[in-house]
């Protein structure tokens, strides 16, 4: 029995390290034949009449290679980033075989700081004398925003169009919280400072509502803007549209100038074949501005002068980055500290896309960028988002850009932790009982409510890296302190009001960013780089799966397909536990504007 238990297990130990070398070919095996379909089709010049911005697609500020192109006949072998779609459209501008643009107007689910920008290119486009047709059949408010740009706007004469105004709705959980009996205990620094509200009010405060409705304001106010202008109006008469609810069928918005015609997808097609010179008999060559950009990466300049371009986008935590939508301190800190060591990068300027998040983290990379900083120019260029933790990072920069849309500032501090010893008792009849030789020997629990004295602790540590955030925003912009004061509470701000604020220093894209930090520099040739690399499709399932057992990775992504745009408020959930007992820098609930 003893020799049969020792072959079974060396039998069984053979087939798992069989089963993983077999596994570790097939990766292999997969990137080689990936990397090989890669570069051939980044080989190829991708060339066609017209070049099609499709705003269904949502826009991340990083690039991203896809390995899993080989198994999928339709899919490129590269989805862009904002920075590769402005440059492919600047490359557009002076390439003979592109005759023109088409924007396919699909509900757009991008911020509005990036719709802006993407705007801005296009309009910069048009600046080569080619055309511009934009064409939908359900535009929505933020489509309509960016196809303002285009010479003509087509609606399908059995479509519809919106020109609603903005609305912000926000869920509040203190309801739920109180059935359940869970004890919510909130510490915040700044009367703006409106992410713990949906866990202790049930409405919205009258200091959260006086700052949404003036985001809400700023936003409009570009949006009527660019609505009159393509309009040929002025933007009270196109605010009158929307608040009268004039726009209600096709009609209406071809009778108020806000589309060129109503017609049907091979009628404007005919429009496009006479702009491009060719017959009704001859096809259009289309080509995706997947395909395109990836075509014209690595285009452009091969000056050994480098700017780079470091990307911070998404939720700032602490330690080793797990997912593809965050800024996490080691992982990020060893990217500024790679552009630091590299001599040949001249300036670098920080993309930041970031509700923010944890503080410790956010003051961890702080340092960092200010150890690169007093080796290279450092400046800051401002995505959708640039507030709370985000803004913390950016704030000692030697110049900051953001757009009008942007949202920033949101200067506050805030702590939860959550009490479940009444849930426990009530609900599940769990007590709890503990031994401990020191008076805080147990903290963060959950299994009872803080003590006064430890209350007071937790809001001293609150109002202590509140403190800290003001200080850096006073030494980085080089304002007064009680002018900082005034204008952080956790308020936040568009990047309009920010540059009138000295916030930021300047409204721009990043191809501004870029110039201006060459410009500190004095470096006139000079290639763009950007960092981190982009990641791979491939690498990052492999990565959830090694962060994550194979059922719970499945799980997560059957429910994101099934829930659509409701999981979210899923993933808000599930951060609850992530909170509890630490001290945040962030927008947990960020107010989006419909």
């Amino acid at each position: 029995m003893k020799e049969f238990f020792k072959m079974f297990f060396a039998s069984l130990l053979a087939m798992v390290i069989a089963g993983v070398v077999l596994v570790g070919l097939t990766i292999a095996m997969i990137t080689a034949a990936a990397k090989s379909f890669t570069d051939k089709d980044e080989s190829k010049q991708s060339t066609g009449d017209v070049l099609v911005v499709d705003l269904g697609k949502k826009i991340r500020e990083s690039g991203e290679s896809n390995s899993l192109a080989i198994f999928n006949k339709g899919a490129g072998a590269y989805d862009e980033g904002l920075h590769d779609i402005t440059r492919a459209l600047e490359h557009a501008k002076t390439d003979k075989d592109i005759k023109g643009i088409l924007i396919k107007l699909s509900p757009a689910p991008d911020g509005w700081a990036t719709l802006q920008h993407l705007r801005m290119a296009i309009a910069d486009f048009k600046t080569s004398g080619k055309f511009v047709y934009a064409y939908g059949e359900n535009i929505t408010q933020g489509a309509y925003f960016v196809a303002t740009t285009a010479d003509s706007i087509y609606l399908n004469p059995a479509g519809g169009i919106e020109l609603k105004g903005f609305a912000t709705v926000l869920a509040f959980f203190k309801g739920t919280l109180d059935k359940l009996e869970l004890q919510p205990e909130i510490f915040y620094a700044g009367k703006f400072k409106s992410a713990t509200e949906p866990f202790r009010a049930e409405k919205i405060s009258e200091p959260n509502r006086e700052q949404i409705a003036a985001m809400q304001s700023g936003l409009w106010s570009e949006f009527l803007n660019a609505s009159a202008q393509y309009a040929h109006s002025d933007a009270a008469s196109i605010n009158k549209l929307a608040v009268d609810g004039t726009i209600q069928f096709p009609e209406d918005a071809l009778k108020n100038k806000l589309v060129a015609g109503l017609l049907y997808w091979d009628q404007v097609e005919s429009r496009i074949k006479a702009k491009t010179g060719r017959s009704e008999k001859e096809e259009i060559k289309y080509v995706t501005m997947d395909d395109y950009a990836t075509a014209h990466r690595y285009s452009g300049k091969t000056s050994e002068n480098k700017i780079a371009v470091l990307i911070a986008e998404g939720e700032i935590v602490d330690g080793d980055q797990e997912n593809d939508n965050q800024i996490a301190s080691k992982t990020f800190c060893e990217e500024i500290r790679k552009v630091a060591k590299d001599d040949k990068i001249k300036a670098v300027v920080l993309r930041v896309n970031s509700p923010g998040g944890s503080a410790l983290a956010s003051e961890v990379i702080l340092r960092e960028l200010n150890l690169l900083k007093a080796k290279k120019h450092v400046v800051v260029s401002m995505g959708d988002y640039a507030a709370s933790g985000g803004y913390y990072i950016s704030s000692n920069a030697d110049s900051i850009f953001a757009m009008p849309n942007t949202i920033t500032g949101s200067i506050g501090v805030f702590g939860m932790m959550f009490s479940m010893d009444k849930l426990a008792k009530n609900k599940l009849g769990v007590t709890f009982d503990e031994v401990k030789n020191a008076p805080y020997a147990d903290l963060p629990t959950a299994s009872r409510p803080l003590t006064p004295i430890e209350a007071q602790r937790m809001q001293a540590s609150v109002d202590a890296i509140y403190e800290l955030f003001k200080n850096h925003v006073v030494a980085g912009r080089k304002l007064d302190k009680a002018e900082v004061d005034s204008i952080a509470q956790g308020r936040i701000w568009t990047g309009t009001d920010a540059k009138r604020l000295h916030l930021v220093d300047r409204i721009g894209t990043l191809n501004t960013a870029i110039a201006s930090a060459a410009g500190l520099a004095n470096v006139k040739d000079y290639k763009v780089v950007t960092y981190p690399e982009p990641t791979d499709k491939l690498d990052m399932i492999m990565k959830r799966f090694k962060n994550n057992t194979a059922a719970s990775a499945a799980i997560k992504t059957a429910m994101k397909e099934e829930m659509g745009t409701e999981y979210t408020w899923y993933e808000k959930l599930q951060n609850l536990r992530k909170m509890n007992g630490k001290v945040l820098m962030s927008m947990p609930f960020v107010p989006e504007v419909n």
